[in-house]
């Protein structure tokens, strides 16, 4: 008699396909697991103050945006199937919608298929795969803005993609403003200090100038 063999769980370090990903993943809907260049990575339980405040600020200041912005996307913690060897599920993203221009839809089955125009993460630190790994596969996959923020250097990056390779968008007066979406602008200390209503003040302004 042939013994059944059962699925395994997803483990960091496995090197899978996607599919053989995707249907793992599903076996095991409790994780919270990415395929990044082909290696699994799955996720550590979420601290508050190292990760779910910051994301908290995050989906506030970029929800905030997409309110007054037709056209324009948000999504947290969705899968993302950007090519065979990459589905990530980012903290958040901005995707513009493909009626007007973006480049990713919504699928069938209820994924993001294609590069959101702006990706979100809050990394560990500066070792961590979304400064490295990630990095790469979004820049390689065409994803126009990256936003990290390092928790534990307290540190904000913002890249903008220029002739395939990413570029540091520079503060103007401590605030970052977005090359891709028009008035969505970033208080970069006050973020940093967890000043919310300063965040979304400067956001306003942003939102009332005439580029927006």
């Amino acid at each position: 008699m042939v013994s059944q063999v059962s699925t395994p769980p997803l483990e960091s370090g496995d090197r899978l396909s996607r599919t053989e990903f995707e249907r793992r993943y599903a076996l095991f809907p409790n994780l919270r697991a990415e395929l990044i260049e082909g290696v699994v990575y799955v996720a550590s339980p979420v601290r508050a103050k190292q990760h779910g405040r910051p994301h908290a600020l995050m989906i506030t200041w970029l929800g905030t945006y997409v309110s007054a912005t037709p056209g324009v996307d948000i999504e947290d913690n969705a899968t993302v199937r950007l090519d065979l060897d990459n589905e990530p599920q980012p903290d958040a993203l901005l995707r513009i919608e493909p009626e007007v221009g973006g480049n990713s839809r919504i699928t069938e089955d209820d994924y993001i298929e294609g590069a959101p125009e702006l990706i979100v993460e809050i990394a560990a630190s500066s070792a961590s795969v979304d400064m490295n790994a990630k990095l790469n596969a979004y820049r390689r996959n065409g994803v126009r803005e990256y936003l990290v923020w390092q928790v534990y250097e307290n540190q904000i990056r913002w890249f903008q993609l220029q002739d395939s390779e990413y570029v540091p968008l520079e503060p103007e007066a401590e605030v970052i403003k977005s090359r891709i979406f028009p008035g969505l602008w970033l208080a970069i200390d006050a973020l940093q200090q967890g000043d919310l209503a300063t965040v979304l003040s400067m956001l306003q302004t942003g939102l009332s100038s005439s580029e927006h």
